[in-house]
C-alpha cells in the first residue's frame, strides 16, 4: 500500500508510525510544510488518565512519552481572588515540541523520514498513492480540495485567545478569572515541565476591543496580560511563541472520507481547548484508522467506511461536550456574577457530563464542601 500523509503533527506522525509498524512493506510518506522544530504555543494537556490510551497496543510509545509529562489529580478555579480546589479531575501535560520530537523518533524507528519544509499546493503532487490522509490541521488542503464532498463547515467562536508560556510553575491546572477596568479575562494555566507552564489567555470580544489588543505586538499583548495576572505570575514574565490572538475554529465534516482521501485530527474535527482532548482525539483517530486498514488491507474504501463507523460515535460524544464547554466560555463574563463556590460548580458542570452522583464519586471533597456551604 502507498500512503501519503499531509501534516506532521501528532495525528500524522503517529499514524505513519502505526501503519509502518504493522505493515513493514507499506510505502508511507509524510509531508510537512514547516520545519521539524517549528511549532506554536507551549504545552498541551491531556485529560483523564493522561496517555494510558496508548498503553494497550503501544507500550513502547507510552513509555517514551510518559516520563516527559507533568501530572496532577486536582484542578483549581480562581474567582474574585478566592481559590477553589476541585479534587479528582486529573490531567497531564507535555511540551508540544517535545511531543513532536518523541513522535518523530518513533517514525524514524520504523524507517520513515518525514519530508519537512515541503508545502503541497495540489493533491495531484502526491501521485498514485492508494490513500491520502489529511492530518494537516484546521486549514487542511485535503479538506479544502474536496470541501463539498466532505460536507465541510468551519465556524468561529467570538472570544479571542492567545497561547503564552511562563517560567512560573503551577501546582495544578488552574482557571483564573479576572475583572478589570479593561474588561474580563480568563487564563488557562498549567505546568508542562518542571520549570515551564502554558498560560493561555482568553478574553471576550468586548474586552479585546477595549484593551486594544488588535493594535498591539505580541510583546505588548504579553506585557498587558502579565499585568492583569501579576498576582498569579509572581513576577514571572509571559513568553511568546507565535502567540497571536485567535478565535477558536469549530471544524465539522458530514463525511469523513472521499474517494481515496480521509481526514483525521483537527482537519476532521476540533474540540475546544478547555476540555484538554484535542491532541488525544487526534492520536486516537490515528489508532482507529490504522485498525480499520488492518482489518481491510486490500480494500481502502471498506477500511475508510469502517473507520468512520467505529470512530464517529466516540468523537461526536466528546465534541458535543467540547461544544458545551466552548459555549460556557463564550459567556464566562456573565457567569462571573456568581459567588466563587457557585461559580466553581457552574464551571465544573458546564459540559453536561457531570451529574450530582458522578460528582460525589469523582470529587468527594469538593462535593462535601459545596453541600456544606452553599
Amino acid at each position: 500500500m502507498r500512503v501519503a500523509i499531509l501534516g506532521a503533527g501528532p495525528a500524522g506522525l503517529y499514524l505513519a508510525y502505526l501503519i509502518k509498524r504493522r505493515h513493514s512493506s507499506a510505502e508511507v510518506r509524510v509531508f510537512e510544510q514547516n520545519g521539524a522544530d517549528a511549532t506554536f504555543g507551549f504545552g498541551v494537556v491531556f485529560s483523564d488518565r493522561a496517555l494510558e490510551f496508548l498503553n494497550e497496543d503501544d507500550p513502547e510509545t507510552f513509555a517514551a512519552i510518559v516520563p516527559h509529562c507533568e501530572s496532577w489529580s486536582d484542578i483549581t478555579v480562581v474567582h474574585r481572588g478566592e481559590r477553589v480546589r476541585i479534587d479528582g479531575v486529573g490531567f497531564a501535560a507535555i511540551g508540544r515540541l517535545k511531543l513532536l520530537q518523541l513522535l518523530q523518533a518513533r517514525v524514524r524507528s520504523v524507517g520513515i523520514e518525514p519530508t519537512f519544509r515541503h508545502p503541497v499546493a495540489d493533491l495531484r503532487e502526491l501521485g498514485d498513492a492508494d490513500l491520502i490522509v489529511g492530518a494537516d490541521g484546521v486549514n487542511s488542503l485535503v479538506r479544502r480540495a474536496h470541501q463539498a464532498a466532505f460536507g465541510a463547515t468551519i465556524a468561529y467562536l467570538t472570544n479571542r485567545f492567545a497561547w503564552f508560556g511562563t517560567t512560573q510553575p503551577f501546582e495544578t491546572l488552574t482557571q483564573t478569572f479576572r475583572r478589570t477596568d479593561l474588561g474580563d479575562f480568563n487564563a488557562h494555566h498549567y505546568r508542562y515541565a518542571p520549570d515551564m507552564s502554558t498560560f493561555l489567555v482568553e478574553v471576550t470580544e468586548a474586552t479585546f476591543a477595549r484593551a486594544g489588543f488588535g493594535r498591539m505586538s505580541e510583546m505588548e499583548s504579553a506585557a498587558l496580560c502579565a499585568r492583569v495576572f501579576a498576582a498569579d505570575l509572581d513576577d514571572h514574565p509571559l513568553l511568546s511563541n507565535n502567540s497571536v490572538w485567535r478565535r477558536f475554529p469549530v471544524v465539522r465534516n458530514a463525511r469523513w472520507s472521499h474517494d481515496r482521501c480521509v481526514l483525521i485530527g483537527d482537519a476532521l474535527h476540533t474540540a475546544h481547548f478547555s476540555i484538554g482532548s484535542g491532541t488525544r482525539l487526534a492520536m486516537e483517530d490515528a489508532i482507529a484508522l490504522d485498525r480499520a486498514l488492518a482489518t481491510h488491507p486490500a480494500d481502502v474504501p471498506a477500511a475508510l467506511a469502517a473507520f468512520e463507523a467505529a470512530r464517529r460515535p466516540i468523537v461526536e460524544k466528546l465534541v458535543t461536550a467540547a461544544n458545551a464547554s466552548g459555549a460556557w466560555y463564550e459567556r464566562f463574563a456573565d457567569h462571573m456574577a456568581l459567588a466563587p463556590l457557585d461559580f466553581a460548580m457552574n464551571y465544573l458542570t458546564r459540559s453536561g457530563r457531570i451529574d450530582p452522583e458522578r460528582l460525589r464519586q469523582s470529587s468527594p471533597r469538593f462535593a462535601e464542601r459545596y453541600a456544606r456551604e452553599r
